[in-house]
This record gives structure tokens, sequence and C-alpha cells, in this order.
């Protein structure tokens, strides 16, 4: 695994969640809703008894207990990859890796914020990533 794959980590937990999140408020829409009445015939022979939205608020709890993982996890990494960074001796270089790969900065973000030009907060980037250990 390269230094540029470990520290993106964040980045693509971060997606998932973002994502998770989206789909939790989809099922909280559904929960809410009022399913039509079935006027079909029904053929199976055992009858559910619970109510529609009994199913959905399980699936809530699902989704809430999949996202509050995934949440310790990304807090974990975020410490294990900062400490990483930390470890790069560069001052420059290592505030560069702590807003690309920690706080998921995009290039100009972090020019403004480091007073910079973008093409030298690519060059600190691209230094800082050769600097990186990634842990086995």
């Amino acid at each position: 695994m390269t230094a540029h794959d470990y520290l993106n980590q964040v980045y693509f937990l971060n997606r998932k969640i973002k994502y998770d999140l989206a789909c939790l408020e989809t099922l909280r829409e559904l929960s809410c809703s009022i399913s039509s009445p079935n006027w079909g015939e029904r053929v199976s022979g055992t009858k559910n008894t619970d109510a529609p939205f009994v199913r959905a608020l399980e699936k809530i709890w699902d989704k809430e207990a999949e996202i509050n993982a995934e949440l310790a996890r990304l807090n974990a990494l975020k410490e294990e990859i900062q400490a990483v960074i930390e470890q790069v001796p560069d001052v420059d270089e290592r505030f560069v890796l702590l807003y690309r790969y920690v706080q998921n900065m995009t290039w100009e973000d972090i020019a403004l914020e480091l007073n910079l030009s973008v093409s030298s907060v690519r060059r600190f980037c691209s230094r800082g990533l050769k600097k990186i250990v990634v842990p086995a």
C-alpha cells in the first residue's frame, strides 16, 4: 500500500458514512409514510401481524448501529493517520498532509489557509508523501 492509499482511507470512509447517512434519511422518510392498502387476495399461510413501519424502524436501528461503528472507526483511523503524519519533519509538509488527508480539504482551501499557491501546496504534499512511513 502506498502512502497516498494509506492516507486516503479517511476520505473513502467519510464518503461511505455520508452515503449511509443519506440511506438513513430515506429510511426515516419511509417509516413516516403511510402504506397503501393491499386489496388483493393473500396467498401466504402466515400473516405478519407487525405494523409496516416496524420493519422500517428495525432497518433504521441497524443502519444507525452501522454508522456509529463506522464513525468510531473513522475517529480511530484519523488518530492513527495523524500520528503517522506527525512524524514528517518539515512543518509545511506536515500541515499540508494534515489538511489534505485528515481534514479532507481541497488544494485551493489548503492554499488559502496556509497563504500559499496551489502549486506550492501540491509540491509540499508530494514531498511529504515520500517521507510517510506506512505502518505494516
